[in-house]
């Protein structure tokens, strides 16, 4: 009886760890938060302020949303425009996560 319930006090805090962490922040998401967020707005829609003087476009944009992955990925990397490249300042992984996240967010 008490290895049983020992067994079961186990999975369930398994699962509820396991809960908690998909509650957790995407990589993409804190590299977004962290590096892009303040051009490009927490929803993908930058202030007027930003969006005028920059040029930022929201992510529902259809000039936006015709981009590929693969262009996103790019101009991140390389920058565009106003746009500052993150070659160097975050790695692939992190620059494909993002940009993944980014495009989640329509």
């Amino acid at each position: 009886m008490r290895k049983m319930t020992r067994t079961l006090t186990i999975l369930v805090a398994g699962v509820c760890i396991a809960s908690c962490v998909s509650f957790a922040q995407s990589a993409g998401q804190a590299t977004y938060k962290a590096k892009c967020q303040s051009c490009h707005g927490s929803s993908g829609t930058p202030n007027e302020g930003i969006a005028k003087t920059l040029g930022v476009k929201p992510v529902s944009d259809p000039e936006v949303q015709k981009h590929s992955e693969a262009e996103m990925i790019k101009v991140t990397a390389e920058g565009k425009g106003k746009m500052p490249a993150y070659t160097g300042k975050l790695t692939e992984a992190q620059i494909k996560e993002v940009v993944s996240y980014f495009r989640s967010l329509k």
